[in-house]
């Protein structure tokens, strides 16, 4: 396998506890050529986190106000030296053989993205605790993506020359960036799904993921369509959007190697 070298882009906004596991779960990947760059947009500090890991190449670029996820991780492709991009969330643990198996998977694609463990946490001062997981595992099927988008972006991986050929992510779709990414990127670009659950996704019942807010979300999907001439969309709860038979259908088998248990064993407070 050829060495790759990888840029990984986490944003973060007062996930101190979280923040630290996903370092940890960096630190025990298999493959190991990579640099972290981790844009806190304008929360509490976390430079003493970072710290924890020096085994970690890692950049932190504080931002002196709040300006959004978007805004945050365009700040990080800006710094990135890798030829390859890969995608965090702050919240978000990939597996130690994501990173290996990813790289190994690229082949001829120019984006590829794996299946995930959607995981409800109970979280203390120093870690986050398993209450229940499911998969979230669907055919890449792209005239399907345009009506319900089924891509996560934590854990993909893509040619950082795809920014020059299509521009960085748009701010102006707010929290659909990823699905107006992923469209953007199939217009010209070879997309490859990884039937493996090798990330867990965060979406706890206390949590506060972006795709929660549904209020503050008919307004990016309306943007997001009239970009993609998509017609309406129905703006839905996460749980109930599962169980829409146009995405039943897509539901698709993938190779499970989560124990539903074991986590990244955190530094925090050692």
């Amino acid at each position: 396998m050829s060495k790759e070298n990888v840029s990984i882009i986490i944003t973060t906004y007062n996930r101190r506890v979280a923040l630290a596991e996903l370092l940890a779960a960096l630190v025990k990947q298999s493959y190991q050529e990579f640099e972290v760059i981790i844009i806190n947009d304008a929360g509490e500090k976390i430079n003493d986190v970072a710290e924890l890991y020096p085994e970690l190449d890692t950049t932190i670029i504080d931002l002196p106000e709040n300006r959004y996820h978007v805004y945050a991780r365009n700040k990080g492709i800006e710094k990135a030296n890798g030829d390859l991009i890969m995608l965090m969330d702050d919240d978000d643990l990939p597996l130690p053989t994501h990173l290996e198996t990813m790289i190994e998977q690229m082949g001829g694609a120019d984006l590829v993205y794996s299946d995930v463990e959607i995981v409800n946490y109970y979280e203390t001062s120093e870690k986050r605790m398993p209450i229940d997981h499911y998969l979230f595992a669907y055919h890449c099927d792209v005239e399907a993506m345009r009506k319900y988008s089924t891509y996560v972006p934590s854990g993909s991986i893509y040619h950082k020359s795809i920014h020059k050929e299509i521009g960085l992510f748009d701010e102006n779709v707010r929290n659909y960036w990823d699905w107006d990414f992923f469209l953007r990127v199939a217009e010209k670009h070879r997309i490859k799904r990884v039937p493996v659950a090798s990330v867990l996704y965060e979406f706890s019942e206390s949590g506060n993921n972006q795709s929660k807010k549904l209020d503050n979300m008919r307004y990016y999907l309306d943007r997001l369509s009239a970009k993609h001439q998509l017609g309406d969309l129905p703006t839905k709860n996460f749980y109930l959007l599962l169980e829409e038979p146009d995405v039943k259908r897509r539901e698709a088998p993938s190779e499970r190697i989560w124990d539903g248990v074991t986590m990244p064993e955190s530094r925090l407070g050692s």
